[in-house]
């Protein structure tokens, strides 16, 4: 029945386990390991002839209520639930190349996902190619006989630009790779990338998902058999595993994601018109508005905007600092995704370890700024970003 479920509901009650307690709330099954009958029991579990929990490194019942919640949403048959965001991205990679084999990946990525590919990768042999993700043709033109994997961050972070998942998953098929999506700009609100036909879905849970700024996550979404084929082994023995107690966290979170996120873009969305028509401000770019760079593709794939705004102010860095450091609401982080509203200068935080070169390459400006909304009063909001841009020198 819960596969029929509207979001909200799923949100709210897929995947619940109960104990013989009968609780209302999930439980958090706070256990490094379990206890068997028998060592016939035992062996029987360790062969996989029977189900049950091994060891909380490999899952955990609160953990397990997480996985299945997520893979209603997202309309996945399997989840892993990770430490935290960064986790997912790196087993969702690592776990399916090897010495010899070759990565495409869009080259506007966070700055630890970059790191990933195109450098941690290959150190063990996997070479990488960065392209313009925006355009088709980059991706074709990228692919070698060794290539097993397209990743792409759509919306991205931290210029919003938009990738064609179904034209990238095109091209995977033809060549029988696979595509990883990081989809925690859009989320599983908005866009769901394995309907675009991706093959896998990332989130770091942290954001979002949690939505309060209490706690680290991640998972790790896909059909059964890539889980099991693909990611398993890799997951039991290197150890990103999430502990019980915040999985029970993302639980609680989980269920008012879709207010939340509903709140949060309907302030973005008012955030962004009224820079838009702001004389300090050079340009918007919000996945919601007519004028993103890609809109036919926001049209076709995504339901709703961003809870995310990428603006740039004239008068660059000066300016942004000036700007971040006047507002009263607006907290300076560089988190994202929370019911408080944050803002960030990536140049120096999250992008700062990109050269010069590579941050113009992207959009990235000493005048940039991220935005992400919070659930507060839009109308305060606005205020708050027009005194602290009276401050700004023109």
């Amino acid at each position: 029945m819960s596969k029929s479920w509207r979001p909200a509901t799923q949100l709210v009650h897929g995947g619940t386990t109960r104990s013989q307690h009968a609780e209302t709330s999930e439980a958090i099954f706070l256990t490094q390991g379990f206890v068997y009958e028998s060592s016939e029991a035992a062996e029987a579990r360790f062969k996989g002839e029977t189900d049950g929990f091994i060891y909380a490194r490999y899952g955990s019942p609160t953990n397990d209520m997480f996985e299945r919640r997520m893979c209603l949403l997202e309309g996945a048959e399997e989840g892993r639930a990770m430490a935290s965001g960064m986790a997912a991205v790196a087993a969702a990679i690592l776990c399916q190349v090897k010495a010899g084999d070759h990565i495409v990946a869009a080259r506007a990525l966070f700055g630890s996902c970059r790191y990933i590919v195109e450098t941690l990768a290959p150190k063990y042999g996997v070479e990488c190619t960065l392209v313009d993700g925006r355009d088709l043709a980059n991706w074709e033109k990228a692919i070698q006989k060794n290539t097993k994997v397209f990743f792409l961050e759509s919306p991205t972070n931290p210029t919003l630009e938009v990738v064609d998942i179904a034209g990238v998953a095109r091209l995977a098929n033809q060549i029988g790779a696979k595509v990883v999506v990081d989809n925690v700009f859009a989320t599983p609100m908005f866009q769901k990338p394995l309907e675009l036909g991706a093959h896998v879905v990332v989130y770091s849970a942290t954001k979002h998902i949690d939505g309060q700024g209490r706690c680290l996550g991640g998972i790790v979404l896909s059909d059964k058999q890539w889980i099991e084929e693909s990611l398993q082994d890799y997951f039991r023995h290197t150890g990103p595993a999430m502990s019980p107690f915040n999985a029970w966290t993302l639980l609680k979170g989980i269920e008012t994601l879709p207010l939340r996120v509903r709140q949060q873009t309907e302030n973005a969305a008012r955030v962004a018109d009224f820079l838009a028509s702001h004389p300090k401000v050079e340009r918007v770019i919000y996945p919601g508005r007519k004028d993103h760079p890609q809109a036919d593709i926001v049209a076709k794939q995504m339901s709703g905007g961003s809870t995310l705004v990428c603006l740039h102010l004239k008068g660059g860095k000066e300016a942004a600092f000036t700007f971040q450091n006047s507002l009263e609401i607006v907290e300076i982080s560089n988190n994202l995704g929370d019911a408080k509203s944050l803002i960030t200068h990536p140049g120096t935080t999250t992008h700062k370890n990109l050269t010069d070169e590579a941050r113009a390459e992207l959009g990235i400006s000493p005048g940039t700024i991220r935005f992400s909304a919070g659930i507060e009063d839009g109308d305060d909001l606005l205020a708050d970003f027009a005194q602290a841009l009276d401050k700004v020198k023109a």
